[in-house]
């Protein structure tokens, strides 16, 4: 039976590390990788509705939509994540090799 004092703690790189590695998405949560499950249809077919339509709604100003596959990094909460839709603008900032 594992305890809290069980729990194995990563840095992020090597979090980035098992993630370029692994046959699944997780999230890096301040040390700990947590699997990432599956979406539903209907979560699914919410998120790109949204996207789709933020994509109509700030085309030809500075921003980009991104959907689901995009990991992002928020030091304040030491947290790698792939929101289900990111906006963005400006340039991304790469923190990783990711392109």
């Amino acid at each position: 039976m594992f305890t809290q004092t069980d729990k194995k703690y990563y840095s992020p790189e090597e979090y980035l590390a098992l993630e370029e590695q692994s046959d699944y998405k997780s999230e890096y949560r301040d040390g700990e990788i947590v699997p990432m499950t599956g979406g539903t249809t209907n979560h699914n077919e919410l998120a790109l509705t949204l996207a789709a339509l933020l994509k109509l709604k700030l085309r030809k100003q500075n921003y980009r939509v991104y959907m689901g596959d995009v990991r992002l990094w928020i030091p304040r909460y030491r947290q790698y994540t792939y929101p289900d839709i990111m906006v963005l603008g400006g340039e991304p900032i790469y923190t990783d090799s990711g392109v």
